[in-house]
């Protein structure tokens, strides 16, 4: 009888999974169907052109609700699944854990382009010591400003510098000041670097004088300045690692403990008091985290 028991409750298990996924999956479709038909395809096509380094840039809002309410439903249906899966019947909590996974799962889009965006800004800015010596080097070869910057563009690579000289000299062919056309690049992607080029370039234009001189001064500030971060981002490095495993402790622990003795460990997930301790653990772990990151992460 124990035999028949347990494989009706294998048979019970996967057909609650079944229905879950299929469920999500007709949701999604659903989802999918109203939030295509709400894309600008014409805002979609001109994203890139002119946008802040900003999560717009890659994706219009549309899309990205879409995605973010599509993963959030799948993340949630799937956890609720395993916790049936393994005998958590608690209602309240199988509610109060499948929101938290819903809200979880909609905030993984946000990051994932966050990173992009914070990927792309550090990309321009690792490039700008090659920009402002390759510009240098063209005005001592004789060149003007602008024809110096349309060469360096032409013989860069593909990325964000190439992507906001173009821009830059469209602009500037299209009637705008040289120094305003800049001045709009840092506002689509802050940088300091790129802002010490911009007053410098402001600055020399209206005064007069060598910009020339003044640029390999900047030049080695630029590269004064990237040495020390890539000093400092070694020194930090083993904080970061540190509060990486000190949040993850916990859940490999756990994890560990639950595969070893799921008796003792069962307490946790099917009591209110071991749903406290969980939310107080995860509470305490956050906080942790963020405060060793804010340490680590020197602003300079």
């Amino acid at each position: 009888m124990s035999e028949i028991s347990l494989l009706q409750q294998f048979i019970t298990y996967g057909i609650v999974l079944a229905a879950t996924v299929l469920l999500v999956y007709g949701m999604l479709r659903f989802v999918q169907k109203l939030a295509l038909e709400r894309i600008d395809r014409e805002a979609r096509d001109d994203r890139s052109s002119g946008l802040k380094n900003s999560i717009e840039y890659f994706i219009d809002t549309s899309s990205l609700h879409y995605i973010q309410l599509s993963l959030g439903i799948l993340t949630s249906g799937i956890f609720v699944g395993v916790l049936l899966f393994a005998q958590v019947y608690n209602l309240i909590a199988i509610i109060g854990l499948g929101t938290l996974f819903f809200v979880i799962g909609g905030s993984l889009p946000i990051i994932y382009y966050k990173r992009k965006v914070a990927a792309r800004a550090q990309e321009f800015e690792n490039g700008m010591l090659d920009f402002v010596a390759g510009v240098t080097g063209a005005l001592c070869a004789g060149q003007a400003l602008p024809q110096a910057i349309e060469v360096f563009s032409r013989r860069s690579e593909v990325g964000p510098i190439k992507d906001e000289l173009l821009i830059v000299l469209r602009e500037y062919r299209l009637g705008q000041k040289l120094a305003d056309a800049l001045q709009h690049m840092y506002d689509r992607i802050p940088c300091e670097d790129l802002l010490l080029f911009v007053i410098t370039v402001r600055l020399t234009l209206q005064s007069g004088g060598s910009m020339a001189d003044v640029l390999q001064k900047i030049t080695q500030t630029i590269r004064a300045r990237r040495e020390f971060k890539l000093k400092l981002r070694t020194l930090t490095a083993q904080g970061r690692f540190e509060a990486l495993a000190m949040s993850l402790a916990p859940l490999v622990a756990f994890v560990l403990l639950f595969c070893i003795n799921r008796d003792m460990m069962i307490v946790l997930v099917t009591t209110a008091i071991g749903w406290c301790a969980i939310g107080v653990m995860l509470t305490l772990e956050i906080i942790g985290y963020l405060v060793i990151r804010k340490i680590v992460n020197v602003e300079v």
